[in-house]
């Protein structure tokens, strides 16, 4: 059964030595795992479908805990900043992943085993030969059927080893108030963040106040009071009026709806479980999302960067339906017709006057639909392995995997989150400048003389409110407020 998956190397080539590894107490080899069914998982951290692999793998891990069943990740980068050790470890602790993680060097065990996408499972039988392997998502049944074959047939062999290895590694837990806070939003002299890794969102005032939580802090989907409603990693949220707040509820597939008249929480659309990669939408609470990693509010329409469609749907608030709006599905950089463009992994949503813009972060690309003629148009971006840390003319200016945005009379802001800065397009003149970058010896901070700017550690969203620029800067767990004025960057204290 196992031929049709895997027929180019029978024997697992070993794991290089010196090679970095995350979540283990030392480093592992396949000679010290015989006897065990290992599971390798090629990823990267910026990958849609790889995150849609970790709860699957997670799910896995607790079904063969105490059996001689490894699960191993092995973290092979696509662009520069995920090469980046301490980077690797921030996406590690973000995604609450408890199996150890390889850092695969220059993609060098990518290679030995022949990969091609991202992710791609591998299963290496007790033995140390190849029996799977698999690019894709929604590879549940298959490694299940698998693992559990191998474990069967081993067994009865006699070749499982009787003391399963037993690794260990150390829990991080943040102590700030802010955990890798995602997407803000500003209205009425109140400010909204996701928080997303203590899944909750919270309302402040200006100076950082805490006037609301919305979210018991534990993961889960569940509607209700403030104090007892859930969230499941939200990131994308919007102002629809000064009581109506909107959230991408991004890994339970969700919208939600905040009303902070009645302290009440809801579901618009999805069904808390992953949809379909190709669907035509129907009504909200009936319909399955995909990753909607951000959001954002047009009179009675809410736009959603639908990341794991690689598509942008909108929801109608009045007919309750939420159907696909622009991209067709496929992944690329393919401007058009709005149902026939091609977009990838939409991770950021901006509105002026009649253009929806968009981070399209797997292309490191800015793109704007024009809500008149339904044209996608790219502004700045070539394609899906192009990118980089270049100002200049947008023919040539490089992005790196850009998470947020904001779009103004003829500007542009962006988080360009893999290379931890704050850049500008400026649209009337065609050209892209860096407002907040980083020094090649590591990250700014204020004050410090070998820096030309300011630093921020992978922002994920921007927005312009009174001459001020509100940033997430994600990694630093901290919302940080950049006045164009005085050119200083200050960090929001939030306080109950």
């Amino acid at each position: 059964m196992f031929d049709r998956f895997y027929t180019n190397v029978t024997k697992a080539p070993e794991f290089p030595l010196g090679f970095d590894w995350i979540n283990a107490d030392r480093p592992l080899s396949l000679e010290m795992l015989r006897g065990h069914v290992v599971v390798l998982d090629f990823w990267t951290y910026c990958c849609i479908n790889c995150m849609h692999t970790l709860p699957v793998l997670a799910q896995l891990e607790k079904k063969y805990e105490g059996k001689p069943v490894v699960f191993v990740g092995v973290h092979s980068a696509k662009f520069f900043n995920e090469q980046d050790r301490k980077n690797i470890e921030h996406a590690v602790r973000r995604y609450e992943i408890s199996h150890p993680v390889l850092v695969d060097r220059q993609m060098t065990i990518w290679q030995k085993y022949d990969i091609a996408g991202w992710p791609t499972i591998v299963i290496i039988d007790p033995k140390g030969t190849i029996a799977y392997k698999q690019s894709g998502e929604g590879q549940k049944e298959l490694i299940e059927d698998t693992v559990d074959t191998l474990l069967e047939k081993h067994g009865k062999a006699g070749t499982l080893t009787r003391e399963p290895a037993k690794i260990s590694h150390q829990v991080m837990h943040d102590k700030s108030i802010l955990s890798y806070p995602g997407k803000i939003a500003l209205s009425n002299n109140k400010i909204a963040i996701s928080d997303s890794n203590h899944n909750r969102v919270i309302i402040t005032d200006m100076n950082g106040k805490i006037e609301n939580i919305i979210g018991n802090g534990r993961a889960g989907f569940l509607d209700g009071d403030f104090s007892n409603a859930s969230f499941f990693r939200p990131q994308g949220i919007a102002w629809k009026d000064n009581n109506t707040v909107f959230v991408a509820d991004t890994e339970n597939h969700a919208i939600r709806k905040i009303d902070l008249l009645a302290k009440k929480l809801s579901t618009v659309a999805g069904t808390g479980k992953q949809g379909p990669w190709m669907s035509s939408g129907g009504i909200g609470k009936d319909t399955s999302l995909s990753s909607p990693w951000d959001i954002i509010v047009k009179d009675d329409l809410v736009f959603v960067a639908m990341a794991g469609n690689h598509q942008i749907w909108v929801y109608d608030i009045k007919t309750d339906l939420i159907q696909p709006f622009a991209g067709n599905g496929h992944e690329n950089i393919v401007d058009g017709g709005r149902m026939r463009a091609q977009l990838a992994q939409p991770s950021g949503l901006s509105l002026f006057a009649d253009r929806l813009y968009f981070a399209d972060s797997e292309t490191s690309s800015i793109r704007e639909v024009d809500l008149q003629s339904g044209h996608v148009r790219t502004l700045v971006g070539q394609g899906l392995f192009a990118f980089g840390h270049k100002d200049g003319h947008v023919d040539n200016a490089l992005f790196q995997h850009p998470l947020g945005l904001c779009a103004m009379q003829n500007r542009i802001f962006v988080a360009d989150t893999y290379n931890s800065a704050l850049r500008s397009i400026d649209v009337e003149n065609n050209n892209v400048s860096t407002i907040i970058g980083r020094h090649a010896s590591g990250i700014c901070r204020l004050g410090d003389p070998n820096c030309d700017s300011l630093g921020l550690y992978e922002p994920s969203d921007v927005k312009w409110y009174m001459d001020k620029l509100y940033i997430a800067d994600t990694n630093n767990h901290l919302i940080r407020i950049y006045d164009t004025k005085t050119n200083l960057l200050n960090t929001l204290e939030i306080t109950a």
